[in-house]
């Protein structure tokens, strides 16, 4: 007599495609709240993830804390700063991630040099236990992921790469031809950061990229409001929210606050996208 059986986990890059087409059967972008893992410490940072996930995310971008994050600007870097002083390490950021991997689809943010550290296999492995569905290596030109991406590959993970408006043309599109999950679209040059209004020519850079990838674009680095959340939800299949929200729970006197404030954002910014 046969048994019933639970089927398999869909791989990370399956779980990412399916939360932007969700998104995209309701008539808006999907919507990736970014948090700095282990920040300020282990316990706010779960309950951050669990609002997430309560608030509506369609995905959240986990960012592992490093000493030296250069694609950063000083919120998110003084948060990674107060992380590691609290003793934050990649397996238990990873926590965080298993603890929420199951409902919405995590991608995790991790410098190079920790890769480097585990091993691109013991990295990978690491991501697919917690239930990841992939990475963004921001110091890792995709030219030299040589050893990483076979990894991720055997494991369903996805490889995301970032895309940046100083990219040149012929670059571009070969990254965007071998994107896996998502690309990552840096709205301005420079480090992450709140931004008075995004660039004008954002909307360029984001159709070339939707034409040459057959993966979404997501646009981060400078959404800080509901209303830019709304402006690159009009342009872009995925909006990625960062400093604005590692600085609300910074600002927040305990975890129950700062679940609150990021909820509170993330539940304002999904409607005006809506």
């Amino acid at each position: 007599m046969a048994t019933d059986r639970a089927a398999p986990p869909a791989a990370g890059v399956e779980r990412i495609a399916s939360a932007f087409a969700a998104a995209r059967e309701q008539d808006r972008a999907a919507l990736m709240p970014y948090m700095m893992g282990g920040f300020p410490d282990p316990a706010t940072a779960d309950a951050v993830a669990e609002a997430y996930v309560e608030a509506g995310a369609d995905l959240i971008e986990l960012g592992v804390p490093f000493s030296d994050p250069l694609a950063d600007g000083p919120v998110i870097h003084a948060a990674a700063t107060r992380a590691l002083a609290g003793g934050a390490t990649l397996e238990r950021v990873l926590e965080t991630c298993a603890a929420v991997a199951d409902r919405v689809p995590v991608v995790a943010m991790c410098y190079a040099n920790m890769v480097l550290a585990e091993g691109p296999g013991g990295y990978a492995e690491h991501l697919a236990a917690a239930g990841a569905a992939g990475t963004i290596v921001p110091d890792l030109p995709l030219e030299e992921a040589g050893d990483l991406h076979p990894e991720l590959h055997e494991r369903g993970l996805a490889l995301v790469p970032l895309v940046a408006p100083t990219t040149p043309p012929e670059r571009r599109r070969w990254i965007c031809e071998r994107a896996e999950g998502f690309v990552y679209v840096v709205s301005v040059t420079g480090v992450t950061g709140e931004r008075d209004e995004l660039p004008p020519e954002l909307g360029e850079l984001v159709a070339a990229i939707r034409s040459e990838a057959s993966v979404p674009a997501a646009v981060g680095f400078g959404v800080g409001t509901a209303a830019q959340a709304a402006a690159a939800g009009r342009i872009a299949d995925g909006v990625i929210v960062g400093s604005r929200l590692v600085r609300a729970v910074g600002d927040a006197d305990d975890a129950r606050a700062a679940a609150g404030a990021v909820a509170g954002f993330l539940r304002e910014a999904r409607a005006a996208m809506e």
